[in-house]
């Protein structure tokens, strides 16, 4: 069993697999290997699934319960088309980039069922860095840019959603709504760079 489908099935589907009738909404398909469980999820549960994805892949599966909508994520009047009710789960493994994570997130937000669950995907970039496994510049700098993203997020949303995550393998976000509000991302600041935390350190390495 690969990374992936150890930390989906992990931190996402032993949540979700519980829920009756449900409906998910997956963005990013490449090898259908999300999409084969929530299909399965689907076939157990009496679900229905719609899958975006900007390349073609409407002929991997044919079932009943799987609708794919071949365009780019945010083409919201595309999608709006399609969409008939609110979702139990959004999963996101698309474009890994901060400012588009949190485009589709703001976006579709609105779409999601109260304690619905948004899932996404790639926010460690611990695999990433210089010399290690995944050795990857584009990686590190988006996933670490996509995870302060989310702190900023749940900076000024901190009653209205609650957020979890996993580093395990290239690490995912989990964030269950708790309220329909949603306010724009704050910055974190810290006092790390404060004079009282430099006489702190000072101190300590006396």
């Amino acid at each position: 069993m690969t990374d992936y489908i150890l930390k989906i099935n992990d931190f996402m589907f032993k949540e979700i697999e519980h829920i009756q009738n449900p409906n998910f909404l997956e963005f990013g398909v490449k090898e259908g290997r999300s999409t084969k469980l929530f299909l399965d999820l689907c076939k157990k549960n009496n679900g229905k699934l719609i899958s975006v994805d900007v390349d073609d892949y409407s002929d991997i599966f044919d079932d009943l319960n799987w609708k794919f909508i071949n365009c780019r994520d945010d083409n919201f009047e595309i999608i709006e088309e399609n969409i008939k009710s609110k979702f139990d789960v959004i999963y996101l493994d698309s474009l890994h980039e901060a400012d588009h994570v949190e485009k589709i997130f703001y976006y579709y937000y609105s779409k999601l069922k109260i304690n619905g669950y948004f899932f996404i995907d790639d926010i460690s970039w611990l695999p990433y860095l210089q010399n290690k496994e995944r050795d990857n510049f584009y990686c590190e700098i988006n996933n670490k840019e996509t995870f302060d993203r989310l702190l900023e997020i749940y900076n000024n949303n901190q009653k209205n959603i609650e957020m979890y995550f996993s580093f395990f393998s290239s690490g995912m976000c989990k964030i269950i709504k708790k309220k329909d509000n949603l306010n724009l991302p704050l910055k974190v600041f810290t006092r790390e760079k404060s004079l009282k935390n430099l006489i702190r350190r000072i101190k300590f390495i006396k």
